[in-house]
């Protein structure tokens, strides 16, 4: 990508779905539609509206259940290091989910409604991938797991990039100061959210893996957990490559009834269980004690 494409989101707006690019429209339109691409419609409801993506509304329900058994399943492992960070970040990829109903899956909605849930859920991105991040520094017990410090860090910064992400998205919509106005520059122009949103969860992701990668390697010399953290990073690569790749692709043929953002929604829960599973593989009875000769 040019240098002068940096910071816009028009090009990406036309091909896939993002929840980003509802801040970039003044009233409700299908997906893709204001930005030139295929229109999501999906199934049409009275008085002209619309539900678009029912897949990914269905698949995005069943993450928030699947993440609520995969926390009551982290409680069970009560000598697990990390058993509380790995359920934080479990309950920010709930949050994301809830959101993808009303953003990604085009729910019919009031354009501020949308708009809100959208920033919500650009936020959650962020600072849930700011979280995963974090769950990497826990194995190397530079803090020691589950207690108030690490809490409060875990916390206190995720919550602090959710708020800044969140202000950003928010006045992006709602032009509260203009100064994040989409429409002062051509193609959608919003540095901040394009770094925020785009850049900084892929860089929290990469670190994540090369550390966890170090680590498994390094401690544990052991195959699979490897294994599924590659899976996991696998299945987040091919949930990208439909929503930004292939999307536009399946949109047309079958006249906007779905897109891409179906299976990048079904790819990411895959993902995010390919990243329990790897936290249970390494968190074995034996682990604390392992660690702790590590450290």
């Amino acid at each position: 990508m040019g240098s002068t494409q940096f910071g816009k989101f028009h090009d990406f707006c036309r091909d896939t779905t993002l929840p980003v690019c509802n801040l970039f429209v003044p009233s409700n339109q299908p997906p893709n539609a204001p930005f030139g691409g295929c229109a999501l419609t999906g199934i049409s409801l009275s008085n002209g509206r619309h539900l678009g993506n029912l897949g990914s509304i269905l698949i995005a329900f069943i993450a928030i259940i699947t993440c609520a058994f995969l926390i009551f399943l982290s409680d069970k492992k009560r000598a697990a290091v990390g058993r509380r960070e790995i359920q934080i970040f479990l309950l920010g990829y709930a949050i994301v989910s809830l959101c993808e109903i009303f953003t990604v899956g085009a729910f019919p909605l009031g354009a501020d409604v949308r708009k809100g849930f959208s920033a919500v859920h650009v936020a959650a991105i962020t600072a849930t991938a700011w979280i995963l991040f974090l769950n990497s520094l826990v194995g190397f017990q530079f803090l020691d797991d589950g207690t108030p410090l690490s809490m409060a860090l875990f916390f206190g910064s995720s919550a602090a990039l959710f708020i800044g992400t969140g202000y950003i998205a928010l006045d992006t919509g709602f032009s509260w100061t203009g100064h994040f106005d989409p429409s002062l520059s051509g193609d959608n122009r919003n540095i901040g959210l394009y770094v925020l949103y785009l850049l900084f969860p892929l860089i929290c992701l990469f670190f994540f893996y090369i550390l966890e990668a170090l680590l498994v390697i390094r401690v544990l010399g052991e195959k699979r957990p490897l294994i599924y953290l590659t899976g996991a990073t696998l299945l987040f690569a091919i949930a990208q490559v439909f929503n930004f790749v292939i999307s536009p692709h399946i949109c047309g043929p079958v006249d906007g009834k779905i897109n891409g953002a179906l299976f990048q929604t079904l790819f990411s829960l895959l993902s995010v269980v390919c990243v329990w599973l790897f936290w249970s593989s390494i968190t074995e009875d034996d682990w604390p004690s392992v660690a702790g000769g590590y450290t």
